[in-house]
This record gives C-alpha cells, sequence and structure tokens, in this order.
C-alpha cells in the first residue's frame, strides 16, 4: 500500500479524542491480529487491482514493560511496477499502558522517491527527534514539539480504534495532531452516522461512516474527498475506503483478517 494510503488509512479512522490526556484502555486489538487490504484504482471504465497491504500486530517489551509492534506494509503487484513501483515498509512502537508512540520507522519506495524515516517520542517533554534520508541525500535529524495527543500515522490506526463514537452527532468534527513527514498536521474528520457496508466475499455490516479532511499533497486533493467506513462493533476495523485523487479514484477494501480480539458483531450475513 503506498504511503500516501497508509496515511489514508490512519486519517480515515482517527481523531475521536477532545480530552487533554489520550490514555484510553485497549478493548479492539490483540496481539496476533492481523489485517489484509486490497487498493483498486478507477478512472473511467478501467479498473485496476494494483496494490495490497497488510497491518499486524506483535508483542514487544517496550522499556522493560509490556508493548504492541504495529506493522503496516504495502506493495504494488509486480506486473505494474513498470508504470510505479511501490514497496513500503511501517513499523511503529508503542506503550500498552499509556497507548501512546515511542518509536516510527518507515522505508518508502515509490517510483524515483526513496526514503528512511526514523522518530523518537519523548512523551514527558513532549518533544520528537526526527531523523530522515530522502534517497542519496545527507540524513536531516531535526526535533518538533508535539502535543499530548500528537500520534504518527500507524499508531492513529490503532488509536482510533479504541475511541467511543456514540457520542457523536451527524456532521461533528473531531479533531486531532498528525504527524506526518516532518510536520505537524491539524486535521478533523466530519462523522456522518451510520452505514451498512456489503462486501461480495466478506458479507454485509453495520458501519459507522466518516469524511476526513486530507493534505493536499502529490496525488490528494486537498479537502473532504474521502469517506471511509468502520465496523460497528469493539473492532472497529477500517472495512471501505473510497477518495478521489488528482486522476482517477482509489478504493481499499478488506479482504481478510485474523485473529480479531471481538467478536464481529457489525456483521448482518
Amino acid at each position: 500500500m503506498p504511503y500516501p494510503l497508509i496515511f489514508l488509512l490512519a486519517v480515515c479512522t482517527t481523531n475521536l479524542w477532545g480530552q487533554s490526556e489520550c490514555g484510553v484502555n485497549n478493548h479492539a486489538f490483540s496481539s496476533g491480529e492481523v489485517l489484509h487490504y486490497q487498493v483498486v484504482y478507477n478512472w473511467g471504465a478501467i479498473w485496476i487491482e494494483s496494490a495490497e497491504g497488510t497491518f499486524s500486530v506483535l508483542p514487544s517489551l517496550v522499556k522493560g514493560h509490556p508493548g504492541y509492534r504495529l506493522i503496516g506494509t504495502g506493495f504494488t503487484y509486480p506486473k505494474y511496477n513498470w508504470i510505479y513501483k511501490v514497496q513500503d515498509d511501517f513499523e511503529s512502537f508503542l506503550d500498552s499502558a499509556t497507548f501512546r508512540p515511542l518509536r516510527f520507522r518507515a522505508t518508502i519506495h515509490e517510483g524515483s522517491k526513496h526514503e528512511k524515516h526514523d522518530y523518537f517520542f519523548n512523551n514527558l517533554t513532549h518533544k520528537v527527534y526526527t531523523s530522515i534520508q530522502r534517497g542519496s541525500a545527507n540524513i536531516r535529524v531535526d526535533s518538533l514539539k508535539i502535543g499530548s495527543c500528537t500520534v504518527d500515522v500507524l499508531t492513529a490506526i490503532y488509536f482510533a480504534r479504541n475511541l467511543d463514537y456514540s457520542a457523536c452527532k451527524v456532521n461533528d468534527t473531531l479533531t486531532m495532531s498528525l504527524l506526518l513527514d516532518n510536520k505537524l498536521y491539524p486535521i478533523y474528520i466530519r462523522y456522518l452516522g451510520k452505514a451498512v457496508y456489503e462486501d461480495k466475499a466478506l458479507g454485509k455490516f453495520n458501519c459507522v461512516k466518516f469524511s476526513p479532511l486530507l493534505v493536499e499533497g502529490t496525488i490528494f486533493k486537498g479537502g473532504e474527498g474521502m469517506t471511509v467506513w468502520v465496523s460497528d462493533d469493539r473492532n472497529k476495523i477500517p472495512l471501505y475506503i473510497e477518495t478521489h485523487i488528482i486522476v482517477g479514484t482509489i478504493k481499499v477494501k478488506l479482504t481478510r483478517f485474523e485473529g480479531l480480539r471481538n467478536q464481529m458483531d457489525s456483521k448482518i450475513h
């Protein structure tokens, strides 16, 4: 899954905390969970199943305490590499006691772009220390002041899955601070209410539906041109995402899952 698309999954499922502290109790996932996604590109009459991505949760020791190692990978299918090859790998270490990120790493290969990112979070001093290498250029080291609720794109997915959407009303907007590419973005999502999502292979599900504010970039248009469907149960899994890009539309759908912590009570049949 290309880097912008892992950002897509993070943004569209995040942003539901209004409190000053972001501690949550994990009830949505556990070690051993794996989620598989397929990426479909649509342009007019053209439909291309072009890429896939996987999100995994592994156990980890974080400063001697139990934590989580979150892994996200994505790649284009070999037959499309001649058009635009993608091989992206993401990794976050999360303190399960505080539910805050401690480290984020990414290796990004997209077309001619090759980057390595390594971020260390100090949540006591509210700072993040970043190391970024773009291509063959020298490594750039920097630091940023962050807020109590600043998260990286991978951790954001798992934060959001443990938040309570029940207090939201249609068209409510909810904000957060997202660390992306060594910059902090104050973004929001708009709650669109309940919906039903149906997939031929997985079945029909009750969902909650959102529209996030996108950061304008190389393929994304800025604004609220994305919609996401999340399972309306304790797992809160992103089931389907659709967004317009500069040319065409991208659709991301869950294809299979393993090791869920809870029953999929949102499934209708």
